[in-house]
């Protein structure tokens, strides 16, 4: 037994949870470190049941670990208590699989999901002996590399991360890997020679190869590269053919109840629908469907390899699914035998969403959720979610004919015009809903409580969005639109929960920062914040004492309107959507005026099907006129 198995073997019964750490789950890897010439450490930064529900995970552990001398491992970020533990026995971050301390793996990636983790990265790195600033490592210390949504704009974690894969990450990692053998076996290798080679991979991006420049006033004005192998646009990287895309059908099975404790079978990526404040609709175009065919074939593979007894169908709006009720059937076919029940997340507000519940859910009516987003039609046309009043009312008709009684809302505040008028939108179309119900289900039927919640987030101006140059309401206004739901909001049938606004104003500083924000989400670690996207462990105030430590105002970047002319952080990366046509959407949008799903009308021109990467998909090479 080594030193640090036998540390973990008495800190264990210490802790909260103790599964989260001992890993060995079924269908977890059991692979050999020794016979492999890569080993690589995949990291998401939050506890255990969250990160082991993120689909984009397991696939690359699943990938990774089918490809010839390499090894992946997983490790999650310890809970305090756990952390407390180590920190105390002298216990380094370890991997689930071997209790091999991260510092000893050649790579080590993260997960970008949620900026609010940004602090659990340092401290990751903190507890596993890795220098956190990328310029501190050496040939000694695994590359740190960062992938996933929030990596779009990777300039608040520059200062950590020797470099950033954009996009699908299937088939650029094994690209990455290829290039890491051939460097390994150079004589006279350096950590920049590695960086040289990955940085001509297309969706690669090395932070240290470019320099921020700003004006005199502060203002930023552009990033450009320091170096011939780092291109001035880095274009994310798109999986073609989700057909021949990896998929692990040898599904993890933990020993704890996790966030999604269930198979996610992906139906497809993408969305064409277009709201205006969707940063996932951007990111993942084009729209890529899986075969009805390839689709059960990985979904009995799943059940047969894993035993669980729900499966559901994962994707940004899966109802959008072509062929979703054949489909349905088909699954409900083989799976209702076998005790396997089906689930559909993601239902659009329509008649067609409740019907496909309704044959989910035959026997339980669990709650369902919709998200109208706006509460006035005036709002909804320039947020582009093209659904009306009378469309979310004639759904919750069908569902309570149907035998649901209990409906989740969820709505936006702070999206932008809103006024006093679309917050008392939301409030009379929850009443609304409550007197549908009313008038649809007969009083001698209505058994059980009819539950309406109403929940609101806060409007974040996400980049690579038409919202992206929009503020953020302050605080204080934030706070006072949410004192205006929660005092209209009551009664018996109806509840209202809601997001913390301090948590809203950090993530979008964040998301909307440049390079100075490395420095700033540094020193709120060292004052102690990790998990931020946690209300009860969020320090907010130490937050705003590590802006002023940096000389920054928070709302400069968070609350500032953004002229469509003005530099961003991000414009050096190219998600295949033209800023052209981000800048006609949010033009658009003041003007109130929709633009419908290039799916159900023409192609609307946002340069995607003309994206370098997708020319084999039968994108014309002429660029589309925006």
């Amino acid at each position: 037994m080594s030193i640090y198995r036998k540390k973990l073997h008495e800190v264990l019964p210490q802790v909260e949870k103790p599964a989260r750490y001992i890993g060995g789950e079924w269908n977890s890897s059991k692979g050999s470190q020794s016979e492999a010439s890569i080993k690589i450490a995949l990291a998401f930064p939050e506890v255990y049941e969250v990160g082991m529900s993120h689909l984009g995970l397991r696939i690359l552990y699943g990938l990774l670990n089918q490809r010839k001398g390499t090894t992946a491992e997983r490790v999650y970020a310890p809970w305090p208590d756990m952390e407390e533990k180590m920190r105390q026995e002298g216990l380094p971050l370890f991997s689930l699989e071997s209790v091999t301390p991260i510092k000893e793996f050649d790579i080590l990636g993260f997960t970008f999901q949620y900026e609010l983790t940004y602090t659990n990265i340092l401290n990751m790195l903190n507890l596993s002996g890795i220098p956190i600033k990328s310029e501190e490592r050496t040939l000694e210390h695994p590359f740190v590399i960062a992938g996933g949504p929030t990596a779009f704009n990777p300039e608040p974690m520059s200062a950590f991360i020797d470099f950033f894969v954009l996009g699908d990450g299937e088939e650029v990692i094994i690209e990455v890997l290829d290039l890491y053998e051939q460097w390994n076996q150079e004589k006279e290798k350096s950590r920049q020679g590695f960086l040289m080679k990955v940085a001509e991979v297309p969706g690669i991006y090395v932070p240290s190869f470019y320099k921020s420049r700003y004006s005199p006033e502060g203002d930023f004005l552009e990033t450009v590269p320091l170096m011939e192998v780092a291109p001035p646009i880095v274009t994310r990287r798109v999986v073609q053919d989700l057909n021949e895309a990896y998929f692990p059908v040898q599904w993890m099975v933990p020993y704890i109840r996790i966030v999604h404790d269930r198979i996610m079978l992906e139906l497809f990526r993408g969305c064409t629908r277009g709201c205006r404040f969707c940063q996932a609709g951007v990111l993942y175009r084009p729209r890529r469907e899986r075969t009805p065919e390839k689709l059960k074939d990985l979904c009995f593979q799943a059940v047969d390899h894993s035993g669980y007894d729900e499966v559901s169908l994962s994707s940004l709006s899966s109802s959008d699914y072509s062929g979703v009720e054949h489909l349905i059937e088909e699954l409900q076919q083989q799976l209702q035998p076998r005790g396997v029940k089906v689930m559909l997340p993601s239902l659009r507000v329509d008649s067609f969403s409740v019907r496909l519940a309704q044959t989910l859910q035959e026997v339980k009516k669990s709650g369902l959720t919709f998200a109208p987003e706006a509460g006035t039609q005036r709002l909804r046309d320039i947020i582009n979610k093209n659904v009306t009043e009378e469309d979310l009312l004639n759904t919750v008709t069908e569902a309570f004919k149907a035998g649901w009684n209990s409906i989740k809302l969820y709505f936006m505040i702070g999206l932008p015009s809103e006024k006093d008028e679309d917050l008392e939108g939301i409030v009379q179309l929850a009443k609304k809903v409550v007197q549908r119900f009313k008038e649809t289900v007969e009083e001698k039927n209505r058994a059980g409580r009819l539950s309406i919640t109403v929940s609101t987030s806060t409007f974040v101006p996400k980049p690579h969005t038409p919202f992206q140059w929009e503020p953020q309401i302050s605080m204080e206004e934030v706070k006072r639109k949410q004192k205006f739901l929660k005092e209209k909001l009551k009664g018996r049938k109806l509840s209202y929960s809601w997001h913390e606004p301090e948590a809203s104003l950090i993530e979008a500083v964040i998301c909307r920062g440049d390079r100075r924000i490395s420095e700033v989400i540094f020193k709120a670690w060292q004052m102690g914040c990790k998990f931020d996207s946690w209300s009860e462990k969020l320090e907010y105030q130490k937050w705003m004492q590590s802006f002023s430590l940096c000389g920054l105002n928070p709302e400069t970047f968070a609350c500032r309107r953004i002229d469509t002319e003005e530099a961003l952080p991000w414009d050096h990366i190219h998600t295949g959507v033209t800023k052209k046509f981000l800048i006609r959407e949010y033009e658009r949008s003041m003007e109130g005026r929709t633009t419908p799903d290039c799916r159900e009308n023409h192609c609307q021109g946002c340069g995607i099907c003309n994206f370098e990467g997708l020319k084999d998909m039968g994108g014309s090479a002429i660029e589309t006129s925006v």
